[in-house]
């Protein structure tokens, strides 16, 4: 028997939260992050690893983690002709929440990184976000939460806008392919390590309007020697029934600071 109304969307809306397909730096926005992290003129193909540790996995301004801390990791190989391919991954509590199962998330990720004009960059690729054993097919009301995303990102200076948009249904809802995720945002150098970091987006989910919605991000980080930390002030205004929790009825895209500690090598 399918759950009422009320609860479905509930979880549903959870869903949506997924990955971050990731935040918290998900590998879409640690994509978003850096338009022009690596172009066409680069001098050499580069290997790089990154671990953290976060206190609340916000993915597209939902957190993932029921508001609880996140462990996460990756690694990206960058060759010297733009060309660029990576994984990331997180701990998660969705998919366990909604009454599947897991508690990892997976990105794997590749596209293409470069220069149209001096001060002007772009990034086109695609995003598969794996969920293993999410078993969400298996719950009424939902399918699978894997998802597969493609997007594209214009950069000029620190500000970028970027459009992602699903090929498959997205992150757990039925019929929800050519949904899609509108990124507008900036980052900073503001001196001695330190960096402004401003995000607006919106949240489109074909045939669930209920769970349409707008995240904000505005945040500062600095690189120390060992690591870099992190602070963020994130919000929505995602329907708070809608995106409440279903393991225990708290807003999971409430106004919150998020404090993250990186190293990369």
């Amino acid at each position: 028997m399918k759950a009422p109304i009320q609860a479905r969307l509930a979880i549903l809306a959870v869903a949506i939260a997924t990955a971050n397909v990731a935040q918290a730096q998900s590998a879409d926005q640690a994509l978003a992050s850096a338009p022009a992290a690596a172009s066409a003129s680069a001098p050499a193909s580069t290997l790089s690893w990154n671990a953290s540790a976060i206190s609340d996995y916000r993915y597209r301004g939902i957190s993932q983690t029921r508001l609880q801390p996140a462990l996460q990791g990756g690694a990206d190989y960058v060759d010297a002709s733009g060309w660029y391919v990576g994984a990331w991954g997180s701990t998660i509590k969705f998919a366990r929440d909604a009454g599947g199962d897991g508690d990892v998330e997976i990105d794997v990720y590749g596209g293409k990184r470069g220069e149209l004009s001096p001060g002007l960059s772009y990034d086109v690729g695609v995003l598969r976000y794996f969920y293993p054993d999410n078993k969400l097919g298996q719950v009424p009301g939902f399918v699978s939460a894997h998802t597969t995303e493609v997007y594209a990102q214009l950069g000029y200076g620190p500000g970028y806008v970027k459009y992602s948009h699903a090929t498959t249904n997205l992150f757990g809802f039925v019929d929800s392919d050519n949904s899609g995720y509108l990124d507008i945002g900036a980052n900073i150098d503001a001196g001695n390590g330190l960096s402004v970091q401003l995000h607006a987006g919106h949240q489109k989910v074909e045939n669930n309007a209920v769970a349409d919605y707008t995240d904000w991000k505005i945040g500062v980080s600095r690189q120390f020697e060992i690591a870099t930390v992190a602070l963020a002030y994130v919000g929505t205004n995602a329907s708070k029934s809608a995106y409440a929790s279903p393991r225990n009825g708290k807003f999971t895209g409430r106004d919150a600071l998020v404090l993250s500690v990186s190293r990369s090598f």
